[in-house]
């Protein structure tokens, strides 16, 4: 294994498990590993272990350990949620989602149209956010279900989610929101929200991959997507995976602790090192809202490179950044996100995201400053295309593509 040291930027991506989560796992794989079915009191004991991790998700987010469903992944949690709304509303068979939302739902909206389905998926405004009023002329009478994310994975840019349920609830209409980004990084309230789904991913709050929530409102109608044994209150079926549900609840109480931390120590710092790149480096911009976001992401666009060679390079130097999803990396196309946000196939391909989180340091931050420079500007120096954006027009924002 690689022993370099290791300056991490993408926390979007993937987090590093916790070590105080390990440690709550720990038992759950040498001496508790009974099945939490089981009636006899070995398994019965792995139980309430279980309860307890329900209950400090629910407590993560204000909601009832009852309203809470342990499932594999981000993924399975956003097709469960519009796949429940659609069985359970035979009569509506159309879908409103957004062009910027994760894979996991715009691929299945996808696969949804293929089998007979109407989705709309809505544009969204140059710098990634949404027209909420395009938003309500588009829900129809037969809309089952609106789905969209509350905080975009590649820009950080968050959603106007209050007002979405608020307008969706004043029309009998169901939705339901990607809040994989949120945990640790925004105060989560689903009474506050007012949503009848919501996603989350253990491994983005410092917790193992594999392992995820849905919220379900209570008294919302709901089909299960995986079937079988009556598990997870008989909303998904399958032994539950103790070990991780343990460390997610883990993760859970730890992150109600970090969110104000995310939004002072961790916002300065990438404020900080965004400021730094755009003022030093010509040609630079940053893609998607200044304010409008989370407070531990930054894309940005280093006109006349390819994102490709700076990863590459950056990597070199122990440098962890990425272009986009990590679901999407190798792909030849260019940021689904970011071109629906108007960029040029250029630009887009251009462009990197910096992801800091709860363990990233001043240190790193000067580390990647040093460094960042001398890689745009060797990259700049071999490539073929020319560098159109003078120093002097550096730009914080995107106006121009308005």
């Amino acid at each position: 294994m690689d022993q370099r040291k290791l300056y991490y930027f993408d926390n979007n991506a993937t987090t590093r498990v916790a070590p105080e989560v390990v440690e709550a796992m720990l038992p759950f794989l040498t001496e508790s590993w009974g099945n939490p079915s089981s009636a006899y009191g070995f398994g019965r004991g792995v139980g309430r272990h279980l309860d307890r991790a329900r209950a400090q998700v629910a407590a993560l987010l204000n909601a009832e350990p009852r309203e809470i469903t342990f499932t594999s992944c981000g993924t399975e949690s956003n097709n469960t949620a519009i796949h429940s709304a659609l069985v359970t509303q035979p009569g509506k068979r159309h879908i409103l989602t957004t062009a910027v939302e994760h894979s996991a739902t715009l691929k299945f909206s996808q696969h949804l149209q293929k089998r007979g389905y109407d989705v709309t998926f809505l544009p969204v405004e140059s710098d990634g956010t949404l027209d909420i009023h395009l938003l309500e002329k588009s829900i129809r009478p037969d809309t089952a279900i609106v789905s969209l994310m509350w905080a975009n994975n590649e820009t950080g840019v968050l959603f106007p989610l209050e007002e979405v349920a608020a307008i969706c609830r004043s029309r009998g209409v169901l939705v339901h929101t990607d809040a994989v980004q949120t945990p640790g990084k925004l105060k989560l309230d689903v009474r506050e929200l007012g949503v009848d789904f919501l996603s989350l991913s253990a491994h983005k709050l410092h917790a193992p991959k594999g392992i995820g929530v849905l919220f379900v409102k209570r008294r919302t109608k709901f089909q299960p997507y995986v079937v079988g044994g009556g598990q997870e209150l008989g909303r998904r079926g399958g032994t539950e995976n103790v070990p991780y549900i343990v460390g997610f609840g883990c993760a859970a109480e730890m992150a109600q602790g970090h969110w104000e931390e995310e939004n002072t120590r961790v916002r300065a710092l990438r404020d900080r090192l965004e400021k730094a790149i755009l003022k030093t480096i010509p040609g630079t911009v940053r893609n998607g809202s200044r304010d409008t976001r989370l407070p531990n992401t930054s894309n940005l666009a280093f006109e006349g490179v390819e994102a490709e060679g700076v990863l590459m390079l950056l990597d070199q130097l122990g440098i962890c950044v990425s272009s986009g999803s990590a679901c999407t990396t190798g792909s030849l196309d260019p940021s689904h996100v970011l071109t629906a946000m108007g960029l040029t196939p250029a630009r887009a391909r251009s462009s990197i995201r910096l992801s800091l989180g709860r363990y990233t340091t001043t240190e790193e931050v000067d580390y990647v400053l040093k460094h960042l420079p001398g890689v745009i500007a060797k990259l700049r120096a071999a490539s073929p295309l020319k560098l159109e954006v003078p120093a002097r027009a550096v730009q914080p924002a995107v106006p121009s593509l308005r």
